[in-house]
């Protein structure tokens, strides 16, 4: 799980470029590139909480952690 402390990082990171957005002409540009760096920062934080992948992308769960049905 990610920290505060890493959170921040990446987030400080990011403020610069979200800073120069201001200096940009038109108001779509603006959102268009501030939605990419917001995307960009979504995915590192959430790989950092997520650590470790597993080696086969489609693979979501354990097999041992699979639900027994249990009609009652």
């Amino acid at each position: 799980m990610i920290s505060k402390e890493e959170f921040l990082a990446l987030a400080a990171q990011k403020y610069e470029q979200i800073h120069q957005l201001n200096q940009l002409p038109t108001f779509y540009d603006y959102e268009k590139s501030f939605v990419h760096i917001w995307e960009e920062l979504g995915r590192q934080v959430l790989e950092k909480n997520l650590s470790k992948l597993p080696n086969d992308r489609r693979k979501k769960k354990d097999e041992g952690t699979l639900r027994t049905h249990s009609h009652s």
